[in-house]
Protein backbone atom coordinates (compact mmCIF):
# COMPACT_ATOMS: atom_id res chain seq x y z
CA UNK A 1 0.00 0.00 0.00
CA UNK A 2 1.50 3.60 -0.59
CA UNK A 3 1.80 5.81 1.74
CA UNK A 4 0.17 9.34 1.24
CA UNK A 5 1.37 12.80 2.21
CA UNK A 6 -1.50 15.03 3.07
CA UNK A 7 -1.09 18.64 3.61
CA UNK A 8 -3.32 21.21 4.99
CA UNK A 9 -4.38 23.86 2.73
CA UNK A 10 -3.60 26.70 4.83
CA UNK A 11 -0.28 25.31 5.97
CA UNK A 12 -0.12 25.28 2.07
CA UNK A 13 -0.88 29.22 1.35
CA UNK A 14 1.06 29.93 4.40
CA UNK A 15 4.28 29.02 2.28
CA UNK A 16 3.33 30.20 -0.57
CA UNK A 17 2.93 33.80 1.18
CA UNK A 18 6.23 33.38 2.65
CA UNK A 19 7.67 32.21 -0.31
CA UNK A 20 6.36 35.06 -2.21
CA UNK A 21 7.89 37.50 0.11
CA UNK A 22 11.37 36.02 0.16
CA UNK A 23 11.32 35.60 -3.54
CA UNK A 24 10.88 39.36 -3.91
CA UNK A 25 13.51 40.35 -1.85
CA UNK A 26 16.21 38.13 -3.09
CA UNK A 27 15.81 39.50 -6.53
CA UNK A 28 17.79 42.36 -4.70
CA UNK A 29 19.84 41.20 -1.93
CA UNK A 30 23.56 41.75 -3.07
CA UNK A 31 24.99 38.06 -2.42
CA UNK A 32 27.97 37.47 -4.54
CA UNK A 33 27.00 36.43 -7.83
CA UNK A 34 23.31 35.52 -6.96
CA UNK A 35 22.41 36.58 -10.17
CA UNK A 36 24.65 34.68 -12.36
CA UNK A 37 24.31 30.91 -10.79
CA UNK A 38 21.79 28.33 -12.09
CA UNK A 39 17.91 28.97 -12.01
CA UNK A 40 17.71 25.89 -9.86
CA UNK A 41 20.41 26.80 -7.61
CA UNK A 42 18.68 30.23 -6.76
CA UNK A 43 15.20 28.52 -6.40
CA UNK A 44 16.76 25.78 -3.89
CA UNK A 45 18.05 28.84 -1.28
CA UNK A 46 14.95 31.06 -1.78
CA UNK A 47 13.19 27.40 -0.73
CA UNK A 48 15.86 27.09 2.12
CA UNK A 49 15.21 30.65 3.36
CA UNK A 50 11.39 29.65 3.35
CA UNK A 51 12.24 26.86 5.34
CA UNK A 52 13.97 28.07 8.13
CA UNK A 53 11.74 30.61 9.07
CA UNK A 54 8.50 27.97 9.25
CA UNK A 55 8.09 28.54 13.11
CA UNK A 56 7.12 31.84 12.37
CA UNK A 57 5.06 31.01 9.54
CA UNK A 58 1.30 33.09 10.01
CA UNK A 59 -1.98 30.97 10.75
CA UNK A 60 -4.61 31.68 8.25
CA UNK A 61 -7.45 31.79 9.94
CA UNK A 62 -9.64 30.58 6.68
CA UNK A 63 -9.12 29.26 3.63
CA UNK A 64 -9.08 32.66 1.02
CA UNK A 65 -10.96 33.18 -2.06
CA UNK A 66 -8.23 32.53 -5.01
CA UNK A 67 -8.53 36.52 -5.95
CA UNK A 68 -7.86 37.33 -2.18
CA UNK A 69 -5.30 35.16 -2.24
CA UNK A 70 -3.84 36.62 -5.58
CA UNK A 71 -3.96 39.93 -3.87
CA UNK A 72 -2.25 38.68 -0.50
CA UNK A 73 0.48 37.27 -2.95
CA UNK A 74 1.46 40.57 -4.76
CA UNK A 75 1.16 42.31 -1.47
CA UNK A 76 3.72 40.09 -0.18
CA UNK A 77 5.75 40.12 -3.30
CA UNK A 78 5.45 44.38 -2.84
CA UNK A 79 7.09 44.04 0.40
CA UNK A 80 9.93 41.77 0.15
CA UNK A 81 11.27 43.96 -2.86
CA UNK A 82 11.11 47.13 -0.77
CA UNK A 83 13.52 44.96 1.65
CA UNK A 84 15.16 43.33 -1.05
CA UNK A 85 15.65 47.41 -2.39
CA UNK A 86 16.84 48.78 0.40
CA UNK A 87 19.58 45.80 1.04
CA UNK A 88 20.35 46.18 -2.53
CA UNK A 89 21.35 49.78 -2.04
CA UNK A 90 24.72 48.61 -0.20
CA UNK A 91 25.96 47.28 -3.53
CA UNK A 92 24.81 50.57 -5.38
CA UNK A 93 26.48 53.07 -3.28
CA UNK A 94 30.03 50.98 -3.57
CA UNK A 95 29.33 50.96 -7.93
CA UNK A 96 28.68 54.95 -7.61
CA UNK A 97 31.96 55.39 -5.51
CA UNK A 98 33.30 52.93 -8.56
CA UNK A 99 31.93 55.19 -10.94
CA UNK A 100 32.78 58.70 -9.57
CA UNK A 101 36.66 57.91 -8.98
CA UNK A 102 37.02 56.02 -12.41
CA UNK A 103 35.72 58.93 -14.12
CA UNK A 104 38.03 61.56 -12.53
CA UNK A 105 40.96 59.34 -12.55
CA UNK A 106 40.42 58.44 -16.29
CA UNK A 107 39.37 54.65 -15.84
CA UNK A 108 36.57 55.44 -17.81
CA UNK A 109 37.31 53.67 -20.86
CA UNK A 110 38.93 50.68 -18.95
CA UNK A 111 36.52 48.22 -18.84
CA UNK A 112 35.91 44.46 -17.40
CA UNK A 113 33.71 41.83 -17.72
CA UNK A 114 30.84 42.43 -14.68
CA UNK A 115 30.56 38.86 -12.80
CA UNK A 116 27.27 38.91 -12.69
CA UNK A 117 25.81 40.59 -15.72
CA UNK A 118 28.49 39.08 -18.19
CA UNK A 119 28.66 42.63 -19.53
CA UNK A 120 31.53 45.09 -20.20
CA UNK A 121 31.25 47.44 -17.01
CA UNK A 122 34.02 50.23 -15.50
CA UNK A 123 37.04 48.20 -13.67
CA UNK A 124 36.88 50.35 -10.98
CA UNK A 125 32.92 50.14 -10.71
CA UNK A 126 33.05 46.00 -10.63
CA UNK A 127 35.84 45.85 -8.14
CA UNK A 128 34.34 47.96 -5.72
CA UNK A 129 30.94 45.87 -6.14
CA UNK A 130 32.46 42.87 -5.77
CA UNK A 131 34.17 44.47 -2.44
CA UNK A 132 30.55 45.13 -1.22
CA UNK A 133 29.25 41.94 -1.91
CA UNK A 134 32.17 39.92 0.17
CA UNK A 135 31.85 42.47 3.07
CA UNK A 136 28.05 41.77 2.99
CA UNK A 137 28.64 38.03 3.63
CA UNK A 138 31.72 38.88 5.93
CA UNK A 139 29.97 40.76 8.47
CA UNK A 140 27.07 38.59 8.28
CA UNK A 141 24.65 40.81 7.00
CA UNK A 142 23.10 38.27 5.54
CA UNK A 143 22.22 36.85 8.87
CA UNK A 144 20.72 40.12 9.43
CA UNK A 145 18.26 40.06 6.41
CA UNK A 146 16.77 36.51 7.83
CA UNK A 147 15.70 37.75 11.35
CA UNK A 148 14.44 41.25 9.50
CA UNK A 149 12.12 38.85 7.56
CA UNK A 150 11.60 36.46 10.86
CA UNK A 151 10.24 39.53 12.78
CA UNK A 152 8.21 40.92 9.76
CA UNK A 153 6.43 37.74 9.86
CA UNK A 154 5.48 38.27 14.03
CA UNK A 155 4.87 41.92 13.02
CA UNK A 156 3.43 42.29 10.02
CA UNK A 157 1.86 38.23 9.16
CA UNK A 158 1.04 37.89 5.63
CA UNK A 159 -2.83 37.76 4.86
CA UNK A 160 -3.73 40.22 7.37
CA UNK A 161 -2.52 43.92 6.21
CA UNK A 162 -2.35 46.22 2.92
CA UNK A 163 0.37 47.94 1.23
CA UNK A 164 1.38 50.74 2.75
CA UNK A 165 2.32 53.77 0.90
CA UNK A 166 4.76 54.74 3.39
CA UNK A 167 7.29 51.72 2.43
CA UNK A 168 7.69 53.53 -1.12
CA UNK A 169 8.69 57.18 0.95
CA UNK A 170 11.01 55.34 3.03
CA UNK A 171 12.78 53.42 0.01
CA UNK A 172 12.38 56.60 -2.11
CA UNK A 173 14.38 58.79 0.72
CA UNK A 174 16.89 55.68 1.32
CA UNK A 175 17.52 55.66 -2.63
CA UNK A 176 18.90 59.40 -2.04
CA UNK A 177 21.32 57.82 0.63
CA UNK A 178 23.12 55.79 -2.48
CA UNK A 179 24.98 59.04 -3.77
CA UNK A 180 25.66 61.01 -0.49
CA UNK A 181 27.34 57.18 0.57
CA UNK A 182 29.05 57.24 -2.54
CA UNK A 183 30.47 61.06 -2.65
CA UNK A 184 30.80 60.29 1.00
CA UNK A 185 33.62 57.79 0.02
CA UNK A 186 35.06 59.44 -3.58
CA UNK A 187 35.15 62.64 -2.52
CA UNK A 188 38.84 62.25 -1.08
CA UNK A 189 40.03 60.58 -4.66
CA UNK A 190 38.09 63.69 -5.99
CA UNK A 191 39.82 66.31 -4.24
CA UNK A 192 43.29 64.87 -4.27
CA UNK A 193 42.90 64.73 -8.43
CA UNK A 194 42.13 68.47 -8.42
CA UNK A 195 44.73 69.33 -6.60
CA UNK A 196 46.81 67.35 -9.06
CA UNK A 197 45.21 69.40 -12.00
CA UNK A 198 45.68 72.85 -10.44
CA UNK A 199 49.05 72.34 -9.73
CA UNK A 200 49.82 70.77 -12.92
CA UNK A 201 48.23 74.00 -14.37
CA UNK A 202 50.13 75.84 -12.44
CA UNK A 203 53.18 74.14 -13.64
CA UNK A 204 52.32 74.67 -16.96
CA UNK A 205 51.34 78.43 -16.93
CA UNK A 206 54.85 78.74 -15.51
CA UNK A 207 56.78 76.70 -17.55
CA UNK A 208 55.17 76.28 -21.37
CA UNK A 209 58.12 74.56 -22.45
CA UNK A 210 57.26 71.19 -20.34
CA UNK A 211 55.11 68.88 -21.62
CA UNK A 212 52.52 68.79 -18.82
CA UNK A 213 49.56 67.70 -20.72
CA UNK A 214 51.83 63.85 -21.54
CA UNK A 215 52.28 63.39 -17.66
CA UNK A 216 48.78 64.45 -16.07
CA UNK A 217 46.71 61.27 -17.46
CA UNK A 218 49.32 58.63 -16.01
CA UNK A 219 49.99 60.84 -13.10
CA UNK A 220 46.14 60.99 -12.30
CA UNK A 221 45.82 57.41 -12.43
CA UNK A 222 48.52 56.63 -10.10
CA UNK A 223 47.72 59.36 -7.25
CA UNK A 224 43.91 57.91 -7.80
CA UNK A 225 45.02 54.07 -6.99
CA UNK A 226 47.49 55.22 -3.93
CA UNK A 227 44.36 56.95 -2.58
CA UNK A 228 41.49 54.55 -3.47
CA UNK A 229 43.86 51.70 -1.76
CA UNK A 230 43.88 54.13 1.15
CA UNK A 231 39.92 54.90 1.14
CA UNK A 232 39.51 50.83 1.10
CA UNK A 233 40.92 50.07 4.45
CA UNK A 234 38.28 52.82 5.98
CA UNK A 235 35.51 51.10 3.48
CA UNK A 236 34.60 48.37 6.19
CA UNK A 237 33.79 50.94 8.72
CA UNK A 238 31.50 53.15 6.69
CA UNK A 239 29.45 50.08 4.61
CA UNK A 240 28.70 48.35 8.26
CA UNK A 241 27.29 51.98 9.27
CA UNK A 242 25.59 52.40 6.00
CA UNK A 243 24.07 48.77 6.55
CA UNK A 244 23.07 49.67 10.43
CA UNK A 245 20.62 52.44 8.68
CA UNK A 246 19.17 50.65 5.94
CA UNK A 247 18.40 47.89 8.08
CA UNK A 248 16.82 50.27 10.86
CA UNK A 249 14.58 51.50 7.53
CA UNK A 250 13.80 47.92 6.94
CA UNK A 251 12.93 47.49 10.58
CA UNK A 252 10.86 50.70 10.29
CA UNK A 253 8.91 49.35 7.15
CA UNK A 254 7.69 45.78 8.74
CA UNK A 255 6.87 47.70 11.88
Amino acid sequence: MQAELHAPVALIYSFLLVLARIAGAFIFVPLPGIRNVPEPARIVLILAVTMSLFPVWPNLPHDPPIVEFAGWIAVEAGFGLCIGLLVGFLADAAVMFGHLCGVHAGFSFVSTIDPDTQADSPVLSTIAQTVAGLLFVTLGLHRIVIQIFAHSLETLPPGQFLLNPRWSQIVIHAAGSVFVIGLRLALPVISLLMMVDVTLSLLGRIQANLQILNFSTPLKMLAALAVISIVLTLFPGVYSEYATHLFHLAAAISR
